[in-house]
């Protein structure tokens, strides 16, 4: 790439992260993409590419065996590329305008009935503070439906325990309120009164105050994502479970729960913090999927 595309590199990279503000992740995704799709064009001028070469994009990266969900990304991401360039001028008309990515396959969302998640949370040893800890993680990630970056980015300042409320912000740092259990909220404070203070010994992680992160590594800082997924792998490789366990199968688990218990799809996507209901809508097929299964199961003329 010449020194002018690196700029709109650069340039298109603050525009996700500060304006659209999208996720670390997909900043370094849609970056990469288009990157990819420079390096295609061989020196061929980014601001001179029509809807024909565009689609001759498509076709090249369609030979290799990339998901569907993938190649929606990749379009996604050049889409939102020539958007922003003909926006900030350096392009008369924007070549993406009529670039369709294929479809993404429709596939139910993987969930945990409540006796595997009890089986789960009973195979959590907790006789050490860590393991105390990620007991909790796990009651919270299965009674609030909250995702596991929203719960690793919990201060104190967002408790409100009083109430059984716990503020987080979700993505584009939207603030929403999640409800939590009686019981979470006993183990959460369990942990805060004794297991926390002993998780990092020997380090010193200061005085509590509102911005103070909950969950806390064996030094002191913030839980990270990653940590939060190998405590679930650690557990689920243990008793064998027959499912791919990861923080959000809880998410699915708990929206799922709710729609099978007659929970208002309003009230769920509000929990969930999804911006719009057909993102929510899709539990509902889920619950109708579990009954055909108990049914053809139970019943005894179902097959």
């Amino acid at each position: 790439m010449n020194s002018t595309e690196k700029t709109y590199i650069d340039e298109f990279k603050s525009y996700l992260s500060v304006e659209r503000n999208f996720s670390e992740h997909t900043v370094s995704a849609y970056i990469s993409d288009v990157v990819s799709f420079m390096l295609w064009l061989d020196g061929f001028d980014c601001t001179k590419v029509d809807f024909n070469k565009l689609r001759e994009y498509l076709h090249f990266i369609q030979r290799f065996d990339y998901k569907k969900t993938t190649i929606a990304r990749k379009t996604a991401a050049i889409r939102t590329f020539y958007k922003y360039l003909f926006r900030e001028r350096y392009i008369d008309n924007n070549p993406s305008m009529s670039l369709a990515a294929p479809k993404k396959p429709k596939s139910l969302p993987k969930f945990l009935t409540p006796q595997e998640v009890e089986q789960i949370l009973n195979n959590v040893k907790i006789d050490t503070p860590a393991g105390f800890r990620n007991r909790v993680i796990i009651e919270l990630l299965w009674a609030t439906g909250m995702r596991v970056s929203e719960l690793s980015s919990l201060n104190f300042g967002d408790l409100n325990l009083e109430e059984n409320e716990i503020r987080v912000f979700g993505k584009g740092a939207k603030e929403r309120i999640v409800l939590i259990s009686d019981r979470a909220k006993e183990y959460l404070k369990q942990y805060i009164t004794s297991a926390r203070s002993l998780i990092a010994s020997g380090y010193d992680i200061g005085e509590i105050n509102e911005k103070s992160p909950i969950f806390i590594n064996s030094t002191g800082y913030r839980l990270q994502n990653q940590s939060i997924r190998n405590a679930i792998n650690d557990v689920v490789s243990k008793i064998e479970l027959p499912k791919k366990v990861t923080p959000h199968v809880f998410r699915h688990s708990f929206a799922t729960k709710l729609i099978e218990n007659g929970a208002d799809l309003r009230v769920v996507q509000e929990l969930l913090g999804h911006a719009g209901i057909s993102n929510t809508q899709i539990y509902t097929h889920i619950s109708m999927k579990h009954m055909q299964d108990v049914y053809n199961t139970a019943h005894p003329h179902a097959m």
